[in-house]
Formats: C-alpha cells, sequence, structure tokens
C-alpha cells in the first residue's frame, strides 16, 4: 500500500474505532457538530457555503461521467418557488454501468480497511462543505436551515458512519487463512484454506425527495466498503445535494488512484424515469431504496434473484392513555407534527385517546381537552413566523398541498370534525416560500379509511378510541397492515405500558414512551436508534444494522494441502 493510503487508513483508524464502541455500547457519539453556530464555525463559513450554493444556480453542473447524453434540471425551490437553473449530465445507463464493472476489479482487490478509510475521508469532506449542503437541502426539499444542516448534514453522515462500523464489523470478523489439520481413518490431513471477500455487484441507490442525503449515506458506505460500485440516482426534483455528495466522492477516489466512475449520478427526469433500466441490469445486484410505498412495494414484489434493502413509509400513530402533564405532552406532539411540515418518515400522523378522556396528574381530562391542547400547541408554532420557519421550513411541492385539500374534502365527505383548519404562514425571510401549517381533524374508529392510509404533509387526526387498550390495538394493527417507522405513547401505568410494549414488538413498530422536553420525540440517533425494523410494510431494511451491510459481500474460499 502507497505511503499517501497507508497515511489515509491510520488517520481515519481512530474514528472507526470509537463508532464501532458506539454501536456496540448504543451510547451517545458523533465526530461531527450538528449545529451551525458560528462560534462554533465562525462567521466565514457559512457565508462561503451560500456564495457556493449560489454560484451553481443557472449553470451547468459538471461531473465529467461518461456515456453523457443530454443535460437536464427541473429542481424549484420551495422557498422562492422559482428554477434553480441548474443543469445535470444525463448519462447512459448501460455507459454508468459498463464504467463502475470497469472500476471494480482494482476496488475489489483494495484492502477492505483502505476502502472504509476513504469512505470515512468522504464523510468529513461532506462535512466541511455542510454549509454549502444545507443549502441546497433547504431549496430543493424545504427543510429550514437548522434542520438542513443537522439532519441532512451530521445526523445523515453519521448514519453512514454507523454503516462502516457494521461494515468493519462484518468484515473483520472473516478470518483471511487458516491451518485446518484432522485425522481421517488414520491419515492425518493438513490443508491451507484461504478465505476471500468477494462484493455482490454494483450498488444502485435510489433517494428521495424529502431527505435524499439520510439513507444515501448508509447505503453508498456500506456498498463501497464492502467493495461494490454504486451509482446514484436522485428524485428529479431534488438532484443538487446527492450531486455535490458525487463529486464529493469521485474527488476522494481520483486522489487516492482509483477510478472515480466507482460513483456515479445518474439523473433522470419526472416524465421519463430511469431506475427500470438499472433495476434490470444483471450487473447491478445490489438495490437500496427510499421513497414511496407504491414505488417501493413494486420493486419487493418484483425483484429477485438480487438484494433489495427498502425504507417506504406508513402510518405513524400516537396512544395518549393518560399522562402525568398534558401541556408538556401535547407540546411534544405538536412539536413532532409541525418539524418539517410531516414530510418526514418519522412524523406521526394519527393520535388515538380514550373517548372517555384520560388521567392526569391535574385531575381526569376529556377527549375535547387532549385535542385542543393538541390544537393550542400547533397554534403557538404558527403564530410566531420566526418559530414556525425555523420549525415547519417549506412544504416540498405541490403535491403535499394536493394531500392538505384532498384530506380536507374527504373530512366533510366522511363526517370528520376540523379541529384547526391548514393555513399558510409567512416566512420572514423568504415572502413566496409555499407554506402550510398542520390541518387537524377529528375522527373516530369509524372513520379509519380516512387516516389508516399514509398522508405524506400537515395532517394529523385525533381518534376517539373506545379506551386505551382498543386505541394501542388499532395502533398496532395499522402498524402491521399499513406499516409504522416510529411509535409514541404517552402512559402513567406501568402495567399498561409493558402489554402495550409486547403489542407493539409483535407489529415490528419501534416504540417511544413518554418523552417530552427539549429532545424531537421524532428524532433517531444514529448509533444508538434503529431506524425501521424490517417487520411491518414500512421496510424491509433496518437502518442500521448488521444484516444492511453483511448480505453485501460473500466469502468465497479456496483450500490445498499444506506443502510437508
Amino acid at each position: 500500500m502507497s505511503a499517501d493510503r497507508l497515511a489515509l487508513v491510520e488517520r481515519h483508524k481512530d474514528l472507526i474505532a470509537l463508532a464501532i464502541d458506539a454501536v456496540e455500547t448504543r451510547r451517545s457519539w458523533s465526530p461531527f457538530k450538528d449545529s451551525p453556530s458560528t462560534k462554533i464555525h465562525g462567521v466565514e463559513k457559512p457565508a462561503a457555503g451560500k456564495a457556493a450554493f449560489e454560484a451553481r444556480l443557472g449553470a451547468r453542473f459538471e461531473l465529467d461521467q461518461p456515456g453523457v447524453m443530454d443535460w437536464v434540471g427541473e429542481e424549484v425551490s420551495p422557498y422562492t418557488q422559482e428554477a434553480l437553473g441548474i443543469t445535470y449530465p444525463v448519462s447512459a445507463p448501460e455507459a454508468l454501468i459498463d464504467a463502475a464493472s470497469a472500476a471494480m476489479p482494482a476496488w475489489v482487490k483494495a484492502d477492505p480497511e483502505l476502502r472504509m478509510a476513504l469512505c470515512a475521508e468522504m464523510a468529513v469532506r461532506l462535512y466541511e462543505r455542510n454549509f454549502e449542503m444545507a443549502q441546497a437541502v433547504m431549496h430543493v426539499a424545504g427543510q429550514s436551515y437548522t434542520q438542513a444542516f443537522s439532519g441532512s448534514g451530521p445526523n445523515a453522515l453519521d448514519r453512514g458512519i454507523e454503516a462502516l462500523a457494521y461494515a468493519a464489523k462484518a468484515m473483520r470478523g472473516v478470518a483471511p487463512r487458516a491451518a485446518y489439520h484432522r485425522d481421517f481413518a488414520g491419515e492425518e490431513v493438513a490443508l491451507d484454506k484461504t478465505y476471500t471477500l468477494q462484493p455482490r455487484g454494483i450498488g444502485f441507490v435510489i433517494c428521495c425527495a424529502s431527505f435524499p442525503t439520510w439513507n444515501a449515506y448508509p447505503a453508498m458506505f456500506a456498498s463501497l466498503a464492502t467493495g461494490n460500485p454504486v451509482i446514484v440516482k436522485p428524485h428529479p426534483i431534488a438532484v443538487l445535494p446527492m450531486a455535490i455528495v458525487v463529486e464529493a466522492c469521485r474527488g476522494v477516489l481520483a486522489e487516492f488512484g482509483f477510478d472515480p466512475n466507482l460513483v456515479t449520478l445518474a439523473v433522470d427526469t419526472l416524465a421519463a424515469p430511469v431506475a427500470g433500466r438499472f433495476v434490470d441490469d444483471p450487473a447491478v445486484q445490489i438495490i437500496d431504496f427510499t421513497g414511496s410505498p407504491r414505488y417501493g412495494g413494486h420493486l419487493e414484489r418484483t425483484v429477485t434473484g438480487k438484494l433489495l434493502f427498502t425504507e417506504t413509509a406508513g402510518v405513524n400513530s400516537i396512544v395518549v392513555e393518560s399522562t402525568a402533564n398534558l401541556p408538556e405532552t401535547a407540546r411534544a406532539i405538536a412539536r413532532a407534527t409541525c418539524l418539517f411540515s410531516a414530510q418526514m418518515c418519522t412524523s406521526p400522523q394519527v393520535v388515538f385517546v380514550p373517548k372517555g378522556g384520560i388521567a392526569t396528574d391535574d385531575g381526569r381530562v376529556t377527549f375535547d381537552e387532549v385535542a385542543r391542547a393538541i390544537v393550542a400547541e400547533i397554534d403557538a408554532i404558527a403564530a410566531t413566523p420566526a418559530q414556525a420557519s425555523a420549525i415547519m421550513g417549506a412544504v416540498q411541492g405541490q403535491v403535499s398541498l394536493d394531500v392538505v385539500q384532498e384530506t380536507r374534502a374527504a373530512a366533510d365527505i366522511h363526517g370528520a370534525e376540523v379541529l384547526r383548519e391548514a393555513a399558510p404562514y409567512d416566512h420572514p425571510q423568504y415572502p413566496n416560500a409555499r407554506t402550510m401549517t398542520p390541518l387537524v381533524l377529528a375522527a373516530e374508529p369509524e372513520h379509519q379509511a380516512l387516516y389508516a392510509e399514509e398522508r405524506f404533509g400537515p395532517v394529523l387526526f385525533i381518534v376517539a378510541a373506545e379506551d386505551g387498550h382498543a386505541a394501542v390495538t388499532e395502533a398496532t394493527d395499522l402498524a402491521k397492515s399499513r406499516g409504522a417507522i416510529s411509535c409514541y405513547l404517552y402512559s402513567r401505568d406501568e402495567r399498561f405500558m409493558d402489554h402495550a410494549a409486547e403489542l407493539y414488538e409483535r407489529a415490528g413498530a419501534n416504540l417511544s414512551i413518554n418523552l417530552t422536553g427539549a429532545m424531537w420525540i421524532n428524532f433517531a440517533a444514529a448509533y444508538s436508534d434503529y431506524h425501521v425494523t424490517g417487520l411491518n410494510p414500512a421496510g424491509n431494511a433496518c437502518l442500521t444494522d448488521i444484516a444492511f451491510v453483511a448480505s453485501r459481500f460473500r466469502i468465497v474460499q479456496r483450500r490445498r494441502p499444506i506443502a510437508a
């Protein structure tokens, strides 16, 4: 190994060791800072990041990829509602696949420790460009500046480093060589055995529109670390963040003497999607998908003979059986509902409350009082533009506004009560921002057709359940039948909580109990929280566990007699 490569491995040795310790202990840890505060980064970096983003506008994003046939760009900022004007190279799928295949042999021969160090270097360099990334994510996805910086930056990079930790554990667990001795019918057999790690093939990463980096980093690093090239396909309305990622990764690979075509960008348009051409190609052996249940379900039904990892969506629910402090509980629910205008895979959609009311430390309260408390906390967020903008951000596309309008019309048809009308708020920095505060509806179990399907946008149902047990039963039934990524429960009764936890476990639904306070209840911490279980229709994979990484390579052995 050359001196620069050895130095790279040495430089990132401690980072990978600390990441392994974190996943084994599940403690809080990160090599990155997830606050954009100038007290941490200084005043120059935010300005430089914004300038770098603005320099991209109206220009070609050069990547020097093979097989470029055209240049396209469809991105519109949810904050200005103006086109970014950035165009990206459209490469022929066959050219990207051929280039990845040609780059693969040298990558397979590279020491796994070097591959992991190169991935760590990619993560570090992307963190260095995180102010640019925050601007990019803001203006394609609609996340607030703070959330774009943290959630799509360090928090997402942590998921990528987490995948590296599991890759290290999986690959280091395979002995490269062994001496085998055994007596067979009086004859001593002595064999030299060698075990070689072989990657599965090209990885194809299909990114979602609202959080493009969150699932992309672990998928990319899991495949690259285990020896597989990666082709990244961003959503057509959110290309820029992943173009920045691909640019950075290609730069690291080239700098250390590897073919940059180990990482390429597959750009398409809404009118002419291209994913199927990659999925169907026999050279593509690993598919990571994040996005709609419709296409994710199609992949799960049709992809055979390949590795497929999916995260789609579901109906996340909250059960409020009782609570020590209703205002704090209502505030936690409201914040989670408002965060990024409920355009997150962990956003709650349904709150189940016993129709007879609930017990609190301050006495019994009615169903209506619980509902009013939640609505009041949402109103408090929406009433202050600075707070609303920091929490809600912008609505990424018209499709989410359509969801709100369709749900409102359906409420009238089904007879659900409107507790709060959805309405835009005035963004203090971007007067043309596409915004919408949550629509809140009161519903009965007979309205299940209304609330038991995912509605990707600022919509919240508060459902009057028969009692706490009925609420948990329906919440877990929804998780089993429709999928759920995050479920939430509030109760003062330990026996009830224990019983409920068993039902959520059987449904394969991750559960948070009695969370209030400064931490967002739908925050998922890399190295500590498992994201998605793979046990319900919300996805077949988990971010991140050993299974997410270990099957991306296989073990090939050879054996021969030991020379006398």
